[in-house]
């Protein structure tokens, strides 16, 4: 993974680094053997597995995406151009504008907030 740092058109200060997942993070076929039973009873309807701390991404991220983050802010630019490490600050400031936003899970933003535990 590569980062870089840049100043936004914002005047906020930027972190651009790219994100491949693995391979193996998650399997890509159903281990169970197909019986008779499972036919009959229709066990195999949709997917039952959940992922937890994750979001769901569509297949075309199996090649990764870039992630901009200021602050709480996070946005995402794929497929992850080719020059982004090395481009100058203007260029990568485009990619910035181009890249969808991304919501933040609530438990990330603020995780950096004060807890008042009662008493």
């Amino acid at each position: 993974m590569s980062m870089r740092m840049f100043v936004g058109d914002d005047g906020r200060d930027w972190q651009a680094f790219d994100v491949v997942p693995r391979a193996n993070e998650r399997r890509r076929y159903d281990r169970r053997s197909i019986s008779d039973d499972d036919v009959d009873n229709e066990r195999r309807e949709g997917d039952r597995r959940l992922s937890v701390g994750r979001t769901s991404l569509p297949a075309k991220s199996g090649a990764g995406w870039l992630c901009f983050e200021a602050g709480a802010e996070r946005r995402r630019l794929r497929p992850i151009p080719d020059d982004w490490n090395r481009c100058d600050e203007g260029t990568l400031r485009n990619y910035c504008r181009a890249a969808a936003p991304v919501q933040v899970p609530r438990s990330a933003s603020n995780k950096n907030a004060a807890v008042n535990p009662r008493r």
